[in-house]
């Protein structure tokens, strides 16, 4: 099962600056863990503890996973998953 993984710039430095990388799982869970093993150290700049990082979002197919399962959320061949790093500031 491929899934098309799109990273965010400040993580490139794990993936060879590759934009766009593929993995495997059943679940967002188990992508990540398969990313982690060609990838080392990705998995924790996206899970912590068991749940994704406070800082940052993960849609899959254009829907943020905090919705529609989180870690549990289920894949399918051909899905995208896009990992952003959440943007923080204001005006004064």
């Amino acid at each position: 099962m491929a899934i098309e993984v799109r990273i965010p710039t400040i993580l490139r430095n794990l993936t060879d600056d590759a934009k766009v990388v593929e993995g495997s799982g059943a679940t967002l869970e188990e992508l990540f863990t398969d990313l982690d093993g060609r990838y080392p150290g990705i998995g924790e700049r996206l899970v912590e503890d068991g749940k994704l990082r406070r800082f940052i979002n993960v849609y899959l197919n254009d829907e943020d996973v905090r919705f529609v399962g989180g870690l549990k959320a289920e894949l399918s061949d051909g899905d995208s998953v896009t990992v952003l790093p959440a943007v923080a500031g204001g005006s004064r």
